[in-house]
Formats: C-alpha cells, sequence, structure tokens
C-alpha cells in the first residue's frame, strides 16, 4: 500500500516566521528510520509498505510532532492494493511513459 500523510503541529507551535520545519523534521526522521521506501514532497511524506508497518511509522511520526505541540493535525490518505510492490516510483513512472507516447 502507499499511504501519503502530512503532520504538523497547530500554529502556535510554529516558529517566528511560522515555520514547522524542526517538527516535520522530526516526524519524517521516523520514516526515514523505519527503512520503509519512501518520497518526502512540499506537502506529504508517502510511504510505501505493508498496512500494520505503513501505519505504526504514521503513529511514530505524530508522535514526534505531538511531543512538541499540545495539538497536531494529520491527513492520511492511501491507495490500498494487495500484491503490488514497487508502486512509489512504478505508478509515476508509468504515467511518464504515456507523456512520452
Amino acid at each position: 500500500m502507499l499511504t501519503a500523510f502530512s503532520v504538523a503541529p497547530d500554529s502556535a507551535s510554529a516558529a517566528e516566521d511560522g515555520s514547522v520545519s524542526e517538527a516535520v523534521t522530526a516526524a519524517v526522521r521516523a520514516v526515514k528510520d523505519s527503512g520503509l521506501p519512501y518520497e518526502l514532497t512540499s506537502m506529504f511524506t508517502t510511504v510505501e509498505g505493508e498496512w500494520d508497518e505503513v501505519f505504526a511509522v504514521i503513529k511514530q511520526a505524530t508522535d514526534a510532532v505531538v511531543a512538541v505541540s499540545p495539538r497536531v493535525s494529520l491527513v492520511i490518505k492511501a491507495d490500498i492494493r494487495p500484491g503490488y510492490t514497487g508502486q512509489l516510483s512504478g505508478k509515476v513512472q508509468r504515467v511518464e511513459e504515456k507523456l512520452g507516447e
């Protein structure tokens, strides 16, 4: 499964300039340390793996943000397709191939 998620502290926990990058870095570190394939973009982190391992990582990432903020926003979107792996890049590759036709 592919799961895109975004986790961020409330605005009261943001830096003076509104940045939440410190908290987000702690969340992404949890994803990176998991060893699961992932992709980081400006708005979401997408993780690939089995249900239990992906949601365990999302919980760890959320806990990292909860540690610095009394209130946290979490958005999750999942593509559940049993039997498929390598879709983190495979889905993009198929579209790029069609664009090149």
